[in-house]
Order: C-alpha cells, then sequence, then structure tokens
C-alpha cells in the first residue's frame, strides 16, 4: 500500500481471560513471535490493551512472515493492517478509503464497518466512528453495498495511541503459548499417532521433550530417521526438543526369552514408561504423553491402560484417547507429520508384536510374569546411562 504505513495486529484468546497473570502469556507469546520472526527481518513486538503489534523496519517476505505467525500457538488472528500516527478522523476517513482501494479491485461486495475505540479521550464513540467511515466509503465507492448482518467483506478501524485499519483476518491456531504451562516427555514412535499427540499437548502451553526406544538392529537406522524427521516437524510449532534416543534391544530381547509371549506388548510398555518416567524427573517434565486411543490396538485396550498406567508416578497425558482413527490422520495431514509417519520403516514396537496378544490383561498376572526379571533394574539403568540425545530445533532456528 503505497503512502501507508503497514504492520500486523494479532489477536489472541484464552490469554484474555487470565487476569492479573495475564501478562506472564503475554510476555511468553510475544518472545515466541520475536524467535519466530528473528530470519524475517528486523520488527519490533510490543504490546496495547489486548494486542500485540508487530512493526518491520526493514523490508520481509508477506508470506513468510505470515507462515510463521500461523504456526505460534497462541494466537487466534493475524492481520494485516495499516498504521496511522495522526488519527485526525479526516485523515482516518481517507486513509480507509486509500486502504480499501488498494487491497481490492472488484467492489462488487457487501460490507460493514467494525469500530473499537479503546482510547476513551477520541471525540468519537465506536457506533459514531463506523457510522462515518462507511458514509464516507459510500460515497466515494458507489459499488459497495451495505450488509450489517452478514456482510461479505468487515472493515475494522481501531482507535488505540494510533489508529489501525484492516479487513482480512487469518485464522491462527488458538491454544496457549508454549511454555506457559510446564513441560512434558512425548514418548515419540514413527507411527502416526505420537506426533499428533505431542502436537495436541504442545497447543495447551506444554514444552515438550521426546524419547524414543532404538532396538538396533532391528530397526534400522532409517527408522531412527524417520523419528528424528517426525520431532523436527513437531518443533515447529512446539520449538526446541531434547529427543531421548534409548537402546531398547537387549531389554526387549530379555523380555521376549523370559516372559509369556502374549504379555509382551504389555511389558514392553510398562518398561518404557518406566524409563520415559526416569528420563522426565532428569529434564523437569511433569507428565508424559503419549498417542494411545481407546481400543485402537490390543495395548490399548481400558484394561491394557490400566496395566501400563500402573507403573507411574507422574500423570500420563493421552490427548487422542476420544479420537477415531480417521479423526488422527487428519490432524497428521494438517500439520504436515502424516507423509513422513507412514514411510515403511518399522519401529521396535512392531518388531516384537506378539501374534496374539492379551487385550484384557491381569494386573496381578503382570506383575507376576515380571518377577522373572531379575535383571530388569540393572538393565534400565545401562539403557538410561547410554541414551543418545538428539536437539531438535525448529528450520528457522538452523
Amino acid at each position: 500500500m503505497s503512502n501507508l504505513k503497514k504492520a500486523f495486529l494479532v489477536k489472541y484468546g484464552e490469554i484474555a481471560i487470565k487476569g492479573k497473570n495475564r501478562y506472564i502469556f503475554e510476555n511468553i507469546l510475544a518472545d515466541h513471535i520475536r524467535r519466530a520472526l528473528k530470519p524475517c527481518g528486523d520488527f519490533k513486538v510490543s504490546k496495547e490493551q489486548g494486542r500485540i503489534f508487530i512493526e518491520p523496519f526493514s523490508d520481509y517476505d508477506y508470506d513468510e512472515v505470515v507462515d510463521r505467525l500461523s504456526r505460534i500457538f497462541g494466537l487466534v488472528g493475524i492481520c494485516p493492517v495499516v498504521v496511522l500516527e495522526d488519527m485526525d478522523f479526516e485523515t482516518v476517513k481517507e486513509a480507509t478509503l486509500m486502504y480499501m482501494k488498494d487491497e481490492y479491485e472488484d467492489f462488487n461486495f457487501t460490507f460493514k464497518v467494525e469500530s473499537r475505540r479503546a482510547d476513551k479521550r477520541y471525540p468519537l464513540n465506536s457506533m459514531e466512528i463506523a457510522c462515518e467511515v462507511g458514509a464516507y466509503l459510500l460515497d466515494h465507492i458507489p459499488e459497495l453495498k451495505v450488509d450489517v448482518k452478514k456482510p461479505d467483506v468487515k472493515v475494522w478501524v481501531e482507535i488505540r495511541s494510533r489508529a489501525y485499519i484492516y479487513s482480512k483476518i487469518i485464522k491462527g491456531l488458538g491454544g496457549m503459548p508454549v511454555g506457559s504451562n510446564g513441560k512434558a516427555m512425548l514418548m515419540l514412535s514413527g507411527g502416526i499417532d505420537s506426533p499428533v499427540a505431542g502436537y495436541l499437548v504442545a497447543k495447551r502451553g506444554v514444552k515438550l521433550d521426546a524419547v524414543y526406544y532404538h532396538s538396533h538392529p532391528y530397526t534400522s537406522e532409517r527408522a531412527k530417521q524417520k523419528v528424528i524427521d517426525l520431532a523436527k516437524i513437531v518443533s515447529r510449532y512446539s520449538g526446541r526438543i531434547n529427543l531421548n534416543v534409548v537402546p531398547f534391544t537387549d531389554i526387549q530381547l530379555y523380555i521376549y526369552e523370559q516372559c509369556p509371549h502374549e504379555q509382551l506388548t504389555i511389558i514392553m510398555r510398562r518398561i518404557m514408561m518406566i524409563i520415559a518416567e526416569r528420563l522426565a524427573e532428569k529434564y523437569g517434565a511433569l507428565a508424559l504423553v503419549t498417542g494411545e486411543s481407546i481400543g485402537q490396538v490390543a495395548s490399548q485396550t481400558i484394561q491394557s491402560l490400566n496395566a501400563t498406567n500402573s507403573v507411574c508416578n507422574m500423570p500420563v497425558f493421552r490427548p487422542l484417547i476420544g479420537f477415531d482413527k480417521q479423526e488422527i490422520v487428519e490432524i497428521s495431514e494438517k500439520i504436515d507429520t502424516y507423509e513422513t509417519s507412514i514411510l515403511p520403516y518399522e519401529d521396535c514396537c512392531t518388531i516384537f508384536v506378539a501374534k496374539h496378544p492379551v487385550t484384557k490383561p491381569s494386573l496381578k498376572s503382570i506383575i507376576r510374569s515380571e518377577r522373572r526379571l531379575e535383571k530388569i533394574d540393572e538393565m534400565i539403568e545401562e539403557a538410561i546411562n547410554n541414551v543418545e540425545l538428539v536437539k531438535i530445533k525448529p528450520d528457522e532456528e538452523e
């Protein structure tokens, strides 16, 4: 827009109801915005009365900026705006007209002007601003038609310390800014479900670390790289992830040799939970996250989930618990993990799955079988001591 100063106004949702603690969430969100836009140019990010404003001080790629903002949890709307330092009402009306002519080529649509006057010292109230600006646009663009109920276009005029004009709101992801609600340890496999579970928990403001169980040589390096790639995609939304690659072969073979094969999956999952909890404590995480959904496979019946849960002292979050497979697939496609998840590199769970796994395990029977694992404590300790730590960064931080 040739003679108008451009910027972005971003809106948040749930943060607005946080009362006296709202500033904490706003500060975290503003920091995420600064970090995300750092590679794009020089931007000033500031807060003002329930809004966050992003002002560019250098050239930038509009599409790249919008793409990066659209991956930040906590934002519900991204509005490209024009900014007026001069808030004389004649100037506001003229700028709104210029904005409309720059933004739209064809005016064969209905419109409505919405106004918000945060600065109560301004001589016109919100209703008067909307009516006057709307009338001015009609006078100068006769093709326009007013529809106050269901307009094709809403033109917003916000009067604050400056005036802001916009008509397009790009939908954000919503949720809470990552890091505002503690940290959790994601049990990440190469499948469809666990990356989606991580994404959904991160959307609630939870910072993620992750654990992956690698069974060399039964699972290949390509399988491990697949999980690293999935963690990298999730990190676009969640930020940096410490991925703990746990050597799991010896433990799996030991369980296979000592325990009834129909119980293999449940016992293996219980050991995984123990290791994940130990790593969570090491990194200051307060919960585990899994991609389990009730009844999806034998290890995800209520009885099976109860058996695996009983070894944990910290909460286990299962954000997909009531989802069906298609719903999970749709989210994985939306966040771009699906194509990576379906690559044909098997993880440790699929390699050692029993032919006829128990679906309604008795916890007493499971515990009785585990008594055969006399060396399991030292094997767990050895696995934890030999974890390979892979530090995952989003693409923009490379």
